[in-house]
């Protein structure tokens, strides 16, 4: 098995990142082959600070090894320092059609009204999201809900591509999606119906992998909820978004069910539960912390890490490279 996964270097990784995708990168690490990359080249479809970007990258390089990411075990490093994704889009461009990419939901999204002043870049990174994973013949990629169509897209390009230049060979592996069965979808502590996320603009909506232990227990204390205890049972969780949102919280922190939770606390009031909550938190958050604090001061340690991880992933992604470029007929 041969895993292929990316994340934005956005900075501010919180509480969300690390229970939705992160955690279950770690596990994967004893389970096959990984590669992680940071997707920088993705990072500059929409507006960006360019000095930004090149510290987000570094401090999220820090704090994907301060969550368990071995950069012995597995090959972490960011796209641009491998030339061959920004290669291998380009040759996918000629299979890619502009019906496949029109209807994906994630440009109209984030295009909205303004699709004509959205960059190309926008409009065509499904194409470099596939070439992201073809590039290497991963097997299987971690794909979220929101994620599902753009994994189906890379398998129907690669399999056109296949059918269209493989005369008989097949250039590239159909990747199959993992939908880790843990993955825990995180909601902001101050709106249940809403994604925690970094672009909120109250820092209380989430928790950052960076917060103190002070800072943990105070957001978690003045999280929204409602008046009522805990359900002893997972159906009475039903309708009260803010409660499912912490309960799953605490289950996802603890490696159990959101059931086990409710048999434990089933019955006591939000002024219980919370403290046991934010304890656990900062009991799981504090080394990670704590790591990650002291690698992002380190930064050619840092530098060192992703070029180690590019060096490798070259090494892995030229042959694929190169059977493109052949079936084709380019002449290199």
């Amino acid at each position: 098995m041969r895993v292929v996964s990316g994340i934005q270097p956005t900075g501010n990784l919180h509480l969300g990142n690390y229970l939705g995708a992160i955690r279950n990168w770690v596990k994967m690490q004893d389970q096959g082959e990984c590669l992680f990359f940071l997707a920088d080249l993705h990072a500059i479809s929409q507006p960006h600070v360019p000095a930004e970007l090149t510290a987000n990258t570094r401090e999220m390089a820090a704090a994907l090894i301060a969550c368990g990411i071995d950069t012995d075990k597995s090959v972490l490093f960011n796209q641009t320092q491998v030339p061959a994704h920004s290669q291998l889009q380009w040759l996918l461009n000629g299979t890619a059609r502009m019906g496949w990419l029109n209807r994906m939901t994630q440009w109209k999204d984030k295009a909205g009204k303004n699709r004509e002043g959205s960059s190309v870049a926008l409009f065509t990174y499904p194409v470099l999201q596939a070439a992201d994973v073809l590039l290497y013949q991963a097997t299987h990629v971690p794909v979220g809900e929101d994620q599902k169509q753009h994994l189906e897209l890379a398998r129907d390009i690669a399999q056109k591509f296949n059918n269209d230049f493989g005369n008989g060979e097949e250039i590239f592996t159909l990747p199959e999606p993992i939908i880790p069965p843990e993955a825990a979808r995180i909601m902001s502590l101050r709106d249940g119906s809403a994604k925690m996320s970094k672009s909120d603009p109250s820092d209380m909506s989430r928790i950052n992998l960076t917060d103190d232990a002070d800072t943990i227990m105070q957001k978690v204390r003045k999280a929204k909820t409602d008046p009522e205890p805990l359900p002893s049972e997972k159906e009475g969780l039903a309708g009260r978004p803010e409660a499912e949102n912490l309960v799953g919280i605490y289950a996802a922190l603890e490696g159990s069910s959101v059931q086990a939770v409710l048999q434990q606390f089933g019955g006591q009031g939000f002024g219980a539960f919370k403290p046991a909550l934010g304890e656990l938190m900062v009991s799981r958050l504090a080394p990670i912390a704590e790591r990650f604090n002291e690698l992002r001061q380190d930064i050619p340690a840092i530098d060192a890490a992703l070029r180690k991880g590019a060096e490798k992933a070259s090494a892995l992604a030229q042959p694929t490279l190169d059977k493109a470029y052949r079936a084709l007929g380019l002449l290199r």
